[in-house]
């Protein structure tokens, strides 16, 4: 299965320093071009750490980045038009839809749209969720990491990140 990411799951796992958590993932794991300027070669520009994180993740072939052609994608020419999309966003999505692929991405307006689309979606406490289930993180560190996540601005509804926990807690130590 390939994985194609957006860019908050990306600089909220680096925010949180546990980018390594996608490392369990089928690989290819993709990075769309215009996801890629968004996050890293502006954010480096601007001197963030996670941006550089995503660079050496990038640099080590963790994540690939890939050119995604809108111009002929019938699902990129669709969602062009949704207001709440932006055009990382609908690279994303025109990218998964071709490859087959899940979208890794937290925001409701692109989830939405990928429901419409029939491309399946991912957020990134799932992958959290995923390492601790697989034993690269112990319960502890799944909720650090959820927790670091949230202090460094990763928005998660109340009752979500109460769901969160609690799935957390059942998969125990």
């Amino acid at each position: 299965m390939s994985w194609v990411f957006d860019a908050t799951p990306l600089i909220y796992l680096a925010k949180a320093d546990r980018l390594d958590v996608i490392e369990a993932l089928d690989e290819p794991r993709l990075v769309p071009e215009a996801v890629h300027r968004e996050v890293v070669t502006t954010g480096v520009e601007q001197g963030y750490d996670d941006a550089r994180r995503i660079e050496r993740a990038v640099e080590g072939g963790l994540l690939e980045v890939v050119a995604v052609d809108t111009d002929d994608s019938p699902v990129a020419t669709r969602l062009a038009r949704h207001p709440g999309l932006s055009d990382a966003n609908v690279a994303v999505l025109a990218c998964a839809a071709a490859r087959d692929a899940v979208a890794v991405m937290d925001e409701s307006a692109g989830r939405s749209a990928a429901e419409v689309e029939g491309v399946e979606t991912r957020g990134t406490a799932y992958f959290v969720l995923a390492a601790v289930r697989d034993g690269a993180l112990s319960t502890a560190e799944g909720r650090k990491t959820i927790d670091a996540m949230i202090d460094h601005g990763w928005y998660v509804a109340p009752d979500v990140y109460t769901k969160i926990v609690g799935k957390l807690e059942s998969l125990g130590d």
